[in-house]
């Protein structure tokens, strides 16, 4: 099982393990509503490298790129069941619009992304190139998503509160 992380935690934890010789990989997401895309996501990234970093995203930038109905369970829950996951070492939440600015500071070797990216269309791709390292587009096709299961259940309970409309993926 994974640990939730502090930032300065992490960086700790990251400096032992690289000292011991050990290869790091890195995911970030929200991770609300952990569905089995975010799982085949995170274990994919797994096989990347000898241990897997995830960022979670915080709730306020959750909201942000979601509307004001997300996320559906706070960071702290969404962090604590990514980490619950065999796949997961370390978990840290991220507060900054990107997650460039841990890049910079963790600088893991493979940075992974989901199949509704290429390695050209990845946002942090010229952070994680300056500093040498590699990006792997892992996972399964971006059949699943938090939204769409949002969707389906307010269609199997037309009572509840509808919720705004969301941006798709995650």
């Amino acid at each position: 099982m994974g640990e939730v992380l502090s930032r300065a935690a992490l960086v700790e934890r990251v400096a032992l393990d690289r000292g011991n010789g050990l290869t790091m990989a890195f995911a970030n997401g929200g991770f609300d509503l952990l569905h089995v895309g975010h799982v085949r996501y995170l274990e994919a990234a797994r096989q990347e490298a000898d241990r897997l970093i995830v960022a979670v995203n915080d709730d306020r930038s959750i909201q942000a790129l979601k509307g004001a109905a997300r996320p559906v369970l706070p960071e702290a829950d969404r962090a604590e069941l990514v980490a619950a996951l065999r796949a997961v070492d370390y978990v840290v939440i991220f507060h900054e619009p990107t997650v460039t600015p841990l890049l910079e500071l963790l600088r893991p070797d493979v940075h992974c992304k989901g199949t509704d990216y290429t390695v050209e269309t990845v946002p942090e791709r010229d952070t994680v190139r300056a500093y040498g390292g590699r990006i792997a587009i892992v996972g399964d096709p971006k059949d699943h998503s938090t939204s769409d299961l949002l969707m389906r259940l307010e269609r199997s309970n037309p009572q509840a509160p509808s919720p705004k409309p969301q941006a798709p993926n995650q």
